[in-house]
Parts: structure tokens; C-alpha cells; sequence
């Protein structure tokens, strides 16, 4: 691997996850690069994006970065984790989100009241390329709130198919997947906030990352405002770089205690209306179901 050129991205594919599995057969055997994770081999998806196979669960996968190559830790990457989506009423859709634990429970992977670094800009070009890609897959493209683990140091985030009532994900999403991940790149124009309030699949957010120039950090639902701290409302602060302020999708939430004095109040309008092409529409919401 050419030192000389900054790994921006790790992709982590769990072999007992099928939409990962499904985007490293679509990938094929790529060239090897320069180290390992636990004994498995780094492999080139191009010139700043490596791949790392896992034996496990990704939700479990726990402080994974903290063994990765010295050089690549410093690059301070973003991992990826390509996954399959899943929901009590077996939604299908296409989602991204950040990840951690608001509350004390961390029943899936990672710590209680322990949140991941957040990319804002990247889970917004992702969120935006899966809207792209979700009209002939005729499934929705939304944010989820911050949920599950694993813990890590670097910045993470989940990109997942949620294949609805059926078992494996459909081919057409997986091959979305395989060519979405290694184009996504930082945004630029966007304005960086957190969300605050709505349901599990956060719809007031996917909206106006989609139709405002926003891209969201962490995102915490109505419900995990319900078990919110002062710590951890800080660190949903601080682990969102470049973060403005925050955005609420109701009044009532801006009084939450735990957030007095903790960055700016804004409004949806703050950010300007983003640039789309004709025949585009809004991501239609209204979900509140939980998912992972």
C-alpha cells in the first residue's frame, strides 16, 4: 500500500452478516495491502479505502480499531460497516446511522451511555447516494437514530438493507451497496448539526439532509431523549465534528435538562435548500418503529 496516500475508509464485512457477505462477493478477491487485523489480510478497494474481513458479529466487534495498523489509526479513518437492517414490522428500506448507546442498556454491542465518533459528511453523501439509488429498488432511503455497537475510537457508521420479509437482501440493493461505499466522500457546503427528537428512523432529518444542505451527526430519537444524561449529551456533542448547534423536530424537546447551555438552537431553514436534479422526491416518513 502507497503510504504516501491517506486510507480514508476501512470497510469491516462480518462473514455472519449477509448484506456484507453480498458486497465482498460483489467486490471480488482484491490485492492484498500493507498489514493486518487479527491475522487477516487488509485488501485494497482503491487507493484510500481498505477492506478487513471479521469472523464475528460487527454489532460485538469491540474496539476492532484500536488493532489495526499503527499507520492506518493515524490516518484516522471512518469505518464502514456494510450490514443487513432489521425491524420489528420487517421494513424495507435502505438506511445509515451513527452509532453508540444513549441509555444503560447495551444489550447490542458496544457500552451503556457510550457513543462512537460520528462522520457527518459522509453519512450524508451516503444517505444521498442511497436516495439515488432507492427509487428503482422501490424502498424508502432514510437516517436511523443513533443505535448499537460496537465501541470504537475512530469515527463509524452503519449502512444497511432492510430486505423486508425475506431472509437474504435482494441482489439489485446489495449491488447498490457495492458501488455506492467505495465512492463516498466528505460533502462539502453542508452544514454540520446534531438531530434531536422524532422516531427511530428520524424522518424530519432524512428530509432536510436530503432537501437542506444539513448532514447530521448523532441523532437521538424522542425515546432515547427519554433516558438522555448530561454526559452523554455532551459527548453526542463533541463526537460530532464541526457540529453548529442542534436541530429539533419539535419545540418541546429544546427543553430537555440535560442540553441546557449545550450549543446553539437551529432551524430547519439555517441551512440552504440543497441543488436536485428534476424528478427527485422527498423521502417520505412517519416511521417510528425500532430497527437495527
Amino acid at each position: 500500500m502507497d503510504r504516501s496516500v491517506t486510507v480514508e475508509i476501512v470497510v469491516v464485512v462480518s462473514d455472519l452478516d449477509p448484506v456484507a457477505r453480498g458486497v465482498a462477493t460483489a467486490w471480488g478477491t482484491l490485492p492484498a495491502g500493507e498489514g493486518h487485523l487479527d491475522g487477516a489480510v487488509l485488501r485494497r478497494l482503491s487507493d484510500t479505502v481498505v477492506v478487513v474481513r471479521r469472523p464475528g458479529l460487527h454489532i460485538h466487534d469491540e474496539d476492532l480499531d484500536q488493532r489495526l495498523p499503527e499507520p492506518i489509526r493515524r490516518d484516522h479513518p471512518t469505518l464502514i460497516f456494510p450490514s443487513i437492517h432489521r425491524s420489528k414490522e420487517n421494513v424495507a428500506s435502505l438506511t445509515v446511522h451513527p452509532l453508540g448507546n444513549v441509555g444503560p442498556s447495551a444489550a447490542m454491542g458496544g457500552r451503556a451511555r457510550t457513543l462512537v465518533p460520528a462522520d457527518p459528511r459522509r453519512m450524508a453523501m451516503a444517505l444521498r447516494r442511497l436516495k439515488e439509488g432507492s427509487g428503482a429498488l422501490g424502498v424508502d432511503a432514510t437516517y436511523e437514530a443513533t443505535h448499537h455497537g460496537p465501541a470504537l475510537g475512530l469515527p463509524a457508521f452503519f449502512i444497511e438493507i432492510g430486505s423486508g420479509e425475506t431472509t437474504e437482501p435482494r441482489p439489485e440493493a446489495v449491488g447498490l451497496l457495492a458501488r455506492l461505499i467505495p465512492e463516498i466522500r466528505p460533502t462539502t457546503g453542508d452544514r454540520i448539526a446534531l438531530g434531536f427528537g422524532g422516531g427511530h428512523y428520524v424522518p424530519h432529518f432524512t428530509e432536510l439532509a436530503l432537501e437542506r444542505r444539513w448532514a447530521f451527526g448523532h441523532l437521538l430519537s424522542r425515546h432515547a431523549l427519554e433516558q438522555l444524561d448530561r454526559n452523554t449529551a455532551v459527548a453526542a456533542y463533541s463526537l460530532t465534528p464541526g457540529a453548529e448547534g442542534i436541530v429539533f423536530s419539535r419545540a418541546q424537546d429544546t427543553q430537555h435538562p440535560a442540553l441546557e447551555g449545550l450549543g446553539p438552537r437551529l432551524r430547519d431553514q439555517d441551512a440552504p435548500a440543497a441543488v436536485r436534479s428534476a424528478g427527485d422526491a422527498t423521502t417520505s416518513g412517519g416511521r417510528s418503529a425500532s430497527g437495527t
